[in-house]
């Protein structure tokens, strides 16, 4: 997450009006009446044979939105030298494609030309966190249409960092249109998956540049994290995001929070501001975490959305249409 930003368009309205269309509820009923059931029924299939997917969905829609909006742009393949989204940094360690590449592939056989990329990334990453409730955590508005453009470095550009503080959480939330309470409430996804040790590794041996530990680290987590990563340049080893409850949708997060154990840099930033603190204390309650989250994650989903005539709809996500 740097400092050059693009222009991006402010969908107005309540659902989202951008690009002379709308997003809204059960979009694809009369074109694709089994649309959302295919998507569900995969997602759930694949969710229980890999318990860590609702983590990667939930990311993979995450850093979609992030990046020219929720158009399925981390979707596209590099070209050539033209590097896409997802070979960026930030993003080599997306996973779930495949599982929307069977979505598309399914879909493409009941509905050819009909249900987008960006729609399915929507769908499945709602679907795979409601898996272990049975029932959907939150509403997901459809009627997105895929882009035609990834540029790798508009992801380095425009995707929050593990390592921000909270202005620069602050700002690039206020990029997307998302408030305060929308950074607070969306950091809570960290209380499912993992983490590889590089991201927050300079926190327990060199801060400060002076080989020290993150003060506002909690002592014995941070001890703990150490006997897990025990060098600056691990790549290649991982911890629960959350501990104890990772695979677990639910606000253990902001419990955890409170007691300095936040496990990236950008986590603890939340507790530096004193209305983000404020939020974090409420959603120590899970009805409230709950119902927060829909929300939040529904401003998300209509980030600089493509409606209407724009777009398209890809055949295959990893491509564009003309390709």
């Amino acid at each position: 997450m740097k400092t050059s930003f693009l222009l991006f368009v402010v969908c107005l309205g309540a659902v989202g009006v951008c690009n002379g269309g709308r997003l809204r509820n059960h979009f694809y009923r009369k074109s694709c009446p089994l649309a959302e059931d295919i998507v569900r029924n995969i997602t759930h299939r694949r969710t229980a044979a890999y318990s860590l997917l609702p983590a990667k969905l939930l990311r993979l829609h995450f850093h979609d939105c992030f990046v020219r909006g929720c158009d399925a742009s981390v979707l596209l393949n590099s070209k050539g030298y033209e590097k896409a989204e997802k070979d960026a940094d930030p993003n080599l360690s997306l996973e779930g494609f495949d599982v929307i590449d069977e979505i598309k592939a399914q879909l493409e056989e009941a509905c050819p030309g009909v249900v987008s990329c960006a729609d399915i990334v929507a769908l499945s990453a709602r679907d795979s966190v409601s898996f272990q409730f049975n029932r959907s955590m939150w509403k997901v508005r459809t009627g997105r249409r895929d882009g035609n453009m990834s540029i790798a470095q508009e992801a380095v550009d425009n995707l929050p960092s593990p390592y921000s503080n909270f202005t620069a959480l602050k700002q690039k939330f206020a990029y997307k249109s998302l408030n305060v309470r929308d950074l607070v409430v969306l950091s809570g996804g960290h209380t499912l998956g993992v983490s590889h040790c590089h991201l927050f590794s300079k926190r327990l041996y060199d801060f400060t540049g002076k080989w020290d530990v993150d003060s506002s680290l909690e002592s014995t987590y941070a001890d703990f994290l150490r006997t897990k990563c025990q060098s600056l340049s691990d790549k290649t080893t991982t911890v629960e995001m959350d501990p104890q409850s990772s695979l677990s949708y639910d606000n253990n997060y902001y419990v955890l929070l409170k007691q300095n154990k936040g496990l990236f840099q950008s986590d603890a930033a939340l507790l530096t501001n004193k209305h983000a603190a404020k939020f974090v204390d409420e959603l120590t309650n899970l009805t409230d975490f709950f119902a927060k989250f829909a929300f939040s994650m529904a401003r998300m989903g209509k980030i600089e959305v493509l409606t209407g005539s724009s777009g398209e709809i890809r055949k295959k996500c990893s491509v564009v249409n003309s390709y």
